[in-house]
């Protein structure tokens, strides 16, 4: 009967046929759900009549529908009729399948359809061994309802474990209140107190391969829903587009002929990576290292990192924010501190003042008080005399008159030219108008009161800094100059990091120059031709600031001919920085760093370079034969330059530039009206390279391993050049220096010797 059942079920549905419609393909489907299947292609631009074909789930086989639709196709009635004489001869028990399929409430779509792509997942999908979870092919065991609850207690996936609630009724019970559920079917998505779970779950299949566990809420065991099916649950992982899918994704949708597997096998092997990578076999180890796996590691990876970075970051900001609570009542404090010393000042002050002014007053006072008495003695003595004076003029007595007029006369003669001595003069000074109390400056520094910070970061400034070969004067601003109480220069070599943060904090070489009053400072005894990198730093008692960081140049090596490597057929000028063709033979001895082959008229710089950056360049004149460019101290004297491993340089044949190097030489291009030839030597990057100084333009570069310093050497065949060493860097030169210098950096490559074409023409 059990092998019967099987061959009459719906491979949608899994139920047994319900007007089964005869496919072309020789499989059969229920009606409804071949309607289901056309229902799921549909959308609001494909209406339902204008599906015209579907695929046979059982072989995928593509059945053309008519104009009818469904309607067109055949009915299986010897299979309906056979569905009918099973349906009647299991209803001989009360535990028949149909009645309790009759029973048991209805399962959701996706669900039952899970079990059509059970083949489809293990074959036409792609994976081996997975098939969709609640389908019959799941589950290999058949027995009773305890061993398979505990199967499926121990086995049911995350989603469904969650805190068990006691008190968790029965979904099926018709009677109120329900009686308590003691298990959950999974597949039914549905919770059965004991009396509804046996009459809705025999001990026979179908109902074997379903999943029960202990009682969980009806929330805890539904699924996510697929995004492009409404109301269908995801049982399946596609493995192509890393995204859960639906059953109907897989069997009509466009996840139909890509790689599936189910959620379970998926689960386990991303956790098996992740969580124990170390206890899993090798093979299982190599199936489980995806992208999705790899990426998700990494994923989780950086986030670990991160929240460790997090909580250093808010450990520090905790502790900066109890820092900030001490600074703050330790200033607060303080500023109640410097208040009451200031409010003490000036009361001291106040008394001070108000005892001087008061001493003034009563000394004021006392000299005044001795001007009015001397001014009262005055005025009785006057008015005795003018009492006197009057009575003498009423007299009417010629003789008495006559005998004390003049008696009085001469007094009040005498009393009138004294006038002048006898009434003191008064001092308005003494009136204490000119005392004044002003305090406004006093006042404005009191308004003016604050808390002293650091100065603002000084700001070097480039167009103002000066430097020769071995020197550089560094000069900067401040805003803050009266605050500033001294500055301190830091300087070290620029090593091409661009991190300057990372530099200032991580360089052990660093030259400190502290305790500097001015805006400016050089700085004595730098190495020639070479970058570095400049901090000034402004100090008062509040602390100090850095300036932003300026790359600064030391010029190039100055040098000049040396006259002892000149050939005896070259004449050199008395400054030597010229030197000239003379056919003549000059009486000069040999040495060994003379050059002295037949057509080798060269001489070399006298100086020997093995570190920095250094530019010169040479005057060409009229010459139109020449050799300029480096050398060992090993290279050798009796033949040109370029010819050896030694020697690189820059040639020029009547109208033929080229470039030459062990043997090797390859033309470029230049202007036949080239007057002046700048030359770089950036030792440090391992870089020659040739300009043309009039015309701004980069004309070659050689990428030098160099092992052993070098000297700069001229060749000429006919006229004269004159050197121009010790020179800054142009701009055009410094620049192409510096894209250079970052590719390199980009690149990460260690410069080599390049190859050099062969089979180039050659002066001879």
């Amino acid at each position: 009967m059990e092998t019967l059942e099987s061959e009459l079920t719906c491979p949608i549905c899994l139920e047994l046929f319900e007007d089964p419609l005869l496919l072309p393909c020789a499989h059969s489907l229920c009606f409804n759900c071949a309607h289901r299947i056309l229902v799921s292609h549909c959308s609001t631009s494909k209406p339902l009549e204008s599906i015209s074909a579907f695929q046979c789930p059982t072989c995928r086989y593509v059945i053309t529908l008519n104009h009818r639709g469904l309607e067109g196709l055949k009915r299986n009635v010897t299979l309906q009729n056979i569905i009918d004489r099973f349906q009647k001869a299991s209803l001989s028990g009360p535990n028949s399948p149909t009645e309790s399929r009759r029973l048991q409430p209805q399962r959701p779509y996706t669900a039952t359809i899970s079990g059509t792509i059970a083949g489809t997942i293990g074959g036409g999908g792609g994976t081996s061994g997975g098939s969709a979870r609640g389908s019959p092919a799941t589950s290999s065991h058949s027995h009773n309802h305890a061993n398979h609850a505990n199967h499926t207690n121990a086995n049911h996936s995350p989603a469904v474990v969650a805190k068990m609630d006691p008190r968790i009724s029965c979904q099926f019970c018709e009677q109120d209140p329900p009686r308590e559920a003691v298990k959950t079917c999974v597949t039914c998505e549905v919770s059965y107190c004991d009396r509804c779970l046996r009459a809705t779950h025999p001990n026979k299949k179908p109902f074997t391969s379903h999943r029960l566990v202990e009682p969980v809420p009806d929330t805890h065991i539904r699924g996510l829903t697929c995004l492009e099916h409404e109301n269908e649950k995801v049982n399946m992982y596609c493995l192509v587009d890393d995204q859960l899918i639906c059953a109907l994704c897989k069997l009509v949708g466009r996840h139909r002929e890509h790689q599936v597997s189910s959620l379970t096998e998926r689960f386990d092997k991303l956790k098996a990576y992740q969580v124990s990578p170390g206890r899993v076999s090798d093979a299982v180890m190599e199936a489980s290292k995806t992208s999705a796996a790899q990426t998700l590691e990494n994923n989780l990876t950086n986030l670990v990192k991160r929240n460790s970075e997090l909580e250093n970051q808010m450990a520090k900001l905790i502790q900066i924010c109890q820092q900030v609570e001490v600074n703050t009542a330790m200033h607060e404090a303080k500023l109640v501190e410097e208040c009451d010393e200031l409010v003490e000042i000036i009361r001291q002050r106040k008394q001070v003042i108000a005892v001087k002014i008061k001493e003034s007053k009563v000394m004021k006072l006392r000299k005044l008080a001795q001007q009015i008495a001397n001014c009262r003695q005055c005025l009785e003595r006057s008015s005795a005399l003018i009492t006197q004076a009057e009575q003498s003029l009423k007299e009417n007595d010629h003789a008495r008159f006559l005998q004390t007029a003049r008696n009085v006369a001469e007094r009040v003669a005498m009393a009138t030219a004294s006038s002048q001595v006898l009434i003191p003069d008064v001092n308005l000074n003494e009136a204490f108008d000119n005392f004044a109390l002003d305090f406004s400056r006093e006042k404005k520094i009191l308004e003016g009161l604050d808390y002293l910070t650091a100065p603002n970061p000084p700001s070097i400034r480039d167009e103002l800094c000066t430097a020769s070969h071995d020197t550089i004067t560094v000069h900067w601003t401040s805003e803050d100059e009266f605050s500033v109480t001294s500055y301190e220069l830091q300087y070290t070599i620029y090593t091409g990091q661009t991190n300057f943060i990372s530099l200032y904090n991580s360089a052990d070489s660093w030259m400190i120059v502290p305790n500097i009053k001015q805006n400016h400072y050089t700085v004595h005894g730098l190495q020639s031709g070479t970058r570095y990198i400049f901090f000034v730093k402004a100090i008062n008692q509040a602390g100090s600031r850095n300036s932003e960081p300026a790359r600064l140049k030391t010029n190039s090596q100055p040098f000049k001919l040396d006259p002892k490597t000149a050939h005896k057929k070259l004449r050199l000028s008395n400054d030597c920085l010229t030197m000239e063709k003379d056919e003549s033979s000059l009486k000069k001895s040999h040495t060994p760093e003379r050059f002295s082959g037949t057509g080798s008229y060269g001489a070399a710089g006298n100086v020997f370079i093995d570190s920095g950056c250094h530019y010169w360049e040479v005057l060409l004149g009229a010459s139109t034969w020449y050799a300029i460019g480096v050398a060992y101290k090993s290279a050798p004297k009796n033949e040109w330059s370029g010819k050896n491993s030694s020697s690189w340089v820059f040639s020029r044949c009547n109208n033929n530039f080229m470039v030459r190097h062990d043997g090797k030489e390859m033309l470029v291009e230049a202007s036949l009206q080239l007057r002046r030839l700048g030359v770089l030597l950036d030792y440090d990057n391992n870089s020659l390279s040739f300009h043309d100084a009039m015309n701004s333009q980069h004309i070659h570069t050689f990428e030098i391993s160099f092992l052993l310093p070098v000297v700069p050497t001229f060749m000429i065949w006919n006229k004269s050049v004159m050197i121009l060493s010790g020179l800054p860097v142009p701009d055009f030169v410094d620049g192409v220096s510096d894209l250079q210098e970052q590719q390199q950096q980009q690149m990460g490559l260690c410069r080599q010797e390049s190859p050099y074409l062969t089979g180039m023409k050659t002066c001879h």
